[in-house]
């Protein structure tokens, strides 16, 4: 067992299928040494997370729901890598997207639940760069989205 797959077992969290697009995309595209993973949402086992931040989900549900994002992301890097997650050499950069109420300016809190969970499943290689921005509105009415650019080795 890889040290990605044995942390993963570590925190409980079970990859699940990566989602299939939803319109004119593919999940994922690499290109040389990098992988551009398309925006995941935040999808669970319970299904899709939606609400506006600020509005009707607290702080603590939209980092949950942040959380998702990245599991969806690690598995589309799974998918990418025919398995092997030891192929990641470093997570480069999130663009995070937060489904938000005007008034909520914790935009980037909410995106920790996403690089917190990175973190701790790559280490070091998941140290990133990122940005979080605030959005009227998401796909499906999702609460969070977020995409990658990975360098594979």
């Amino acid at each position: 067992m890889s040290d990605i797959a044995a942390r993963l077992d570590a925190l409980g969290i079970r990859l699940p299928e990566p989602a299939a697009p939803v319109a004119n995309y593919v999940p994922f595209v690499r290109s040389g040494d990098l992988l551009h993973i398309s925006g995941q949402i935040s999808v669970g086992p319970d299904g899709l997370v939606t609400g506006v931040v600020g509005k009707d989900m607290t702080l603590e549900e939209a980092q949950a729901a942040a959380r998702l994002c990245a599991i969806n992301l690690i598995a589309q890097m799974k998918a990418a890598c025919a398995g092997d997650l030891s192929k990641v050499r470093q997570v480069v950069k999130l663009g995070g997207f937060v489904n938000a109420d005007p008034s909520f300016t914790d935009i980037p809190k909410v995106i920790n639940g996403t690089s917190d969970l990175i973190g701790e499943v790559f280490g070091e290689a998941g140290r990133h760069a990122r940005s979080a921005v605030g959005v009227a509105v998401l796909p499906l009415g999702a609460a969070v989205e977020v995409d990658a650019v990975v360098e594979l080795q």
